[in-house]
């Protein structure tokens, strides 16, 4: 048994060897706007010129030269006028001052911007009530990038910014890596599908469920493959279909009961086991492995389990077959609002919810722990936005506590 830390490690490391770089697609800004969001960029987007492509002003107000308002009270002659898309072609001269809006080029001559609440006209001049400094109020030509510099790098993943950023370059047509495909198989004869009425001793299906969002939340096309009995030649039969997708992820039987038969499987199908426990709680029995060419999870089948598993293993796998290099476990601190104390030498993993208090900028993130039934109680989960992380290293906490967060993906 392995630390989730050293699993984690041990996920990017061999998808890190052994996957080839992506297909690739094009798409084009054009015709669907919205059509790369969440993809991963296969190109770099290089600047097609300097941005901004002028000295462009950041302040409604005027263009003038700072020597002529070094004192408040300087009077200036107003000779024109400059605004976005219709540029004032002269030059400032000695004396004068030119109205301009935000988003316009700053004329040649002048070397500052003064906002209008700092001014007040008097027939054709302008009075400035504050002294003048060179350089205020407006960016240079090219400060922004320059052409030919890299605007966004191969391997970011694609959001609103990223997206305006390759319109501004003229970028239209992007080439983003084709998105992993991962077969979902659930195993168990206890359950039923979600439109099915369970029996007595049954349940629906909800893995699948949760992890064809979790999938899809982490770039990956999910597909599913149902669900398979706990009998070893329907098991094996179902994962040999499974391994045509980029990814397999089976949810239950990967226990040690009589019934738990998928890493059995998987070595009758000659995989490679890397791990097969993990010192976590939810989540021990997880399996890893590579079969016929393909990365296989195994996570525990009760729901909070499979949530955590996924969070913590497969998503820098779908990472790395996405084209994107695995990132770290995006952790971050808040304050602890009561005690914790837990036991049994693995870390924990709890369903929690954090808040920032009304209080500006010395408010803390503050982080409570939800009362729960264990590794089946998905509404704790829902209660939540987050999960506590209770190093194995340290597991007794005090109130007031910084401690690890991890954020439950796709809630902020």
């Amino acid at each position: 048994m392995i630390s989730f830390e050293a699993a984690r490690a041990k996920v990017i490391e061999v998808l890190t060897a052994r996957v080839c770089a992506p297909e690739r697609e094009t798409l084009d800004l054009s015709v669907a706007p919205a059509a790369p969001l969440g993809r991963i960029l296969a190109e770099s987007i290089i600047a097609d010129r300097n941005y901004p492509p002028f000295n462009r002003s950041i302040r409604d107000g005027f263009a003038l030269r700072c020597a002529d308002a070094i004192e408040p009270g300087a009077k200036l002659r107003l000779i024109a006028e400059s605004r976005a898309g219709v540029a004032y072609n002269g030059t400032v001269g000695s004396g004068e001052c030119v109205r301009i809006l935000t988003g316009a080029p700053v004329p040649r001559g002048a070397n500052a911007v003064v906002m209008h609440e700092f001014t007040r006209e008097e027939g054709d001049f302008v009075v400035f009530e504050q002294a003048v400094r060179a350089g205020q109020y407006y960016v240079l030509a090219g400060a922004e990038a320059r052409i030919g510099e890299t605007v966004v790098g191969r391997g970011a993943r694609l959001g609103y910014a990223e997206l305006a950023r390759a319109a501004e370059v003229g970028h239209a047509r992007i080439e983003v890596s084709r998105r992993p495909r991962v077969a979902i198989l659930s195993t168990g004869d206890e359950l039923v599908a979600v439109d099915c009425p369970p029996g007595p001793f049954q349940i629906r299906n909800s893995n699948n469920i949760s992890l064809a969002a979790q999938v899809t939340l982490a770039g990956g096309e999910p597909l599913a493959a149902g669900s398979a009995k706990d009998e070893v030649a329907e098991l094996r039969a179902r994962i040999e279909q499974g391994l045509e997708a980029d990814l397999l992820v089976l949810s239950g039987g990967v226990s040690a009961g009589k019934y738990d038969l998928v890493e059995q499987a998987l070595k009758e199908l000659g995989a490679e086991i890397f791990f097969d426990a993990v010192a976590i709680r939810p989540g021990k029995p997880v399996v890893f492995g590579w079969c016929r060419g393909k990365p296989v999870f195994g996570l525990p089948g009760n729901p909070v389990s499979t949530m955590v598993t996924f969070e913590l293993f497969v998503v820098p796998a779908i990472e790395a077959l996405g084209g994107c290099p695995p990132q770290p476990l995006p952790l971050f601190k808040a304050r602890l609002a009561h005690p914790v104390d837990e036991k049994g030498g693995v870390a924990h993993i709890l369903p929690a919810r954090v808040s920032w208090p009304e209080g500006g900028r010395d408010a803390e993130p503050k982080l409570e722990v939800l009362l729960w039934e264990g590794s089946g109680d998905i509404g704790a989960v829902v209660r939540g936005n987050c999960f506590l992380v209770v190093h194995a290293s340290k597991l007794h906490l005090q109130a007031g506590e910084w401690v690890d967060v991890l954020p439950r993906r796709g809630t902020f």
